[in-house]
């Protein structure tokens, strides 16, 4: 239980800081532009989201800034917030449940982009 309680406060800790990271991002740049998604491109990969998702993402964001005709960052917060809550949902061919027990010893590695 101890650890449970030591992850969750973990998890809520880098999504302050990721919010953090967000707000300072859009506060920079007030232009959606190209300047702006290769910034958000450099915070995603440096917050450890997988490049593969950075690529994604901010492709998808680029398509839908230019749909909605978004010009002002402040604009596409939520449109940031909405995609990423999507590829969360998204179902991974790849991806496999954890298979973890009671009275046995389970192992969990994460690997991130910053080593930590």
């Amino acid at each position: 239980q101890k650890m449970g309680a030591k992850f969750k406060a973990g998890l809520e800790k880098s999504r302050q800081n990721f919010q953090e990271q967000l707000n300072n991002l859009i506060a920079r740049y007030r232009k959606v532009d190209e300047d702006f998604f290769e910034a958000l491109e450099e915070m995603l990969i440096t917050a450890d989201v997988g490049f593969n998702t950075v690529m994604t993402l901010t492709e998808e964001l680029r398509m839908e800034a230019q749909r909605r005709n978004i010009q002002d960052t402040e604009d596409l917060r939520e449109v940031i917030v909405e995609k990423i809550v999507e590829i969360y949902h998204q179902e991974d061919d790849n991806s496999e449940a954890m298979n973890i027990e009671d009275g046995r010893l389970n192992v969990i590695l994460m690997v991130g982009v910053n080593g930590v």
